[in-house]
């Protein structure tokens, strides 16, 4: 019977730790999923985005910073350790008439001529890397991947 006992606590307190590591893994998605859909609620609403030039647009660089510090200024720390806003992307998308699905929007014409965007979309192309820590067993990094596409509201 004590043997039996410490055949199975050691398997049994892996498991335990795997559980917990899986938690913190779901939450810290969760956490990605929210921060990347706040900067694309952000700018869908938002009016007077250059969409000819998202990269350069103040509202963009407020929007990612509202995403990592949650202040559009960038004044806090950031709210996910290591995160920054290079690991962000956005992008306007259209929606294609001939099969309705979205897509990119086509910058020809700008600066003068600027389509607007049925949809926001803010990606995580690189991806957030998560390092599993269970004792005795060596797991590959896991890229977290969150992605949003938000209706576009703004004008």
């Amino acid at each position: 019977m004590v043997l039996e006992a410490a055949l199975w606590i050691p398997v049994i307190v892996l498991l335990l730790v795997a559980m917990v590591q899986v938690g913190k893994i779901t939450y810290l998605y969760y956490s990605l999923k929210k921060a990347v859909y706040s900067a694309a609620r952000y700018l869908s609403v938002q009016q007077g985005v250059d969409f000819c030039d998202l990269a350069g647009d103040p509202n963009v660089t407020a929007a990612l910073q509202f995403a990592v510090t949650g202040t559009a200024d960038g004044s806090a720390p950031p709210l996910i350790s290591n995160l920054t806003t290079d690991m962000f992307e956005v992008s306007a998308e259209c929606v294609d008439p001939a099969t309705g699905a979205p897509g990119p929007c086509s910058t020809a014409g700008c600066p003068t001529v600027s389509q607007r965007p049925d949809y926001i979309l803010v990606t995580m192309p690189v991806g957030y890397i998560v390092h599993p820590r269970i004792p005795l067993v060596t797991l590959d990094p896991i890229p977290l991947r969150p992605f949003a596409l938000v209706p576009f509201a703004g004008t």
